[in-house]
């Protein structure tokens, strides 16, 4: 496949995502949080990823930085019977942080970048895979979804990054 190709592909992949209906709206609550746990690490995060993989949701361990529980009471995610009884009602959360002055509220004005592992977490999830928005300057937070993030975006460059 072509550079071009690849960046075709990626088009295509975005307005397909773009067209599908976007989980139900703004959540602006900071009490949520109180909810999240940070995205478990080494042989928890294995467990985890192969409890999803066993769900038939394969996803990369980048695609997300925390966790909601709801009612949380301390997961053990080391212990698979619990990870999977438990993995119905957890969603994964990207988290994109903004500082800058030029942020408005609403969080217009915001530019970062999706990876492909979060677009690909998001396709595989559905409303499972958020993204909140989180300003660091104002406190404002925004949970939102790929899909809208895309149908609302008023720009977006694709590119392709390579390591050597």
């Amino acid at each position: 496949m072509t550079p071009l190709e690849l960046i075709q592909s990626k088009r295509t992949h975005a307005a397909r995502l773009a067209n599908q209906r976007g989980a139900a709206g703004e959540q602006a609550s900071l009490a949520d949080m109180a909810h999240w746990v940070p995205r478990p690490s080494g042989a928890a995060l294995k467990v985890l990823l192969e409890e999803l993989r066993a769900a038939g949701k394969t996803i990369k361990r980048s695609s997300f930085d925390a966790l909601h529980i709801p009612n949380n009471e301390g997961l053990n995610f080391l212990d698979s019977e619990a990870v999977r009884l438990a993995l119905p009602t957890i969603d994964f959360i990207e988290i994109k942080t903004a500082s800058q002055a030029r942020v408005k509220p609403g969080f217009a004005g915001f530019f970062f970048a999706l990876t492909e592992s979060e677009i690909a977490a998001a396709e595989a999830l559905g409303p499972r895979h958020r993204v909140a928005l989180y300003n660091k300057a104002t406190g404002e937070l925004y949970l939102t979804s790929v899909p809208e993030i895309l149908e609302r975006a008023k720009s977006s460059t694709w590119q392709l990054s390579v390591q050597l």
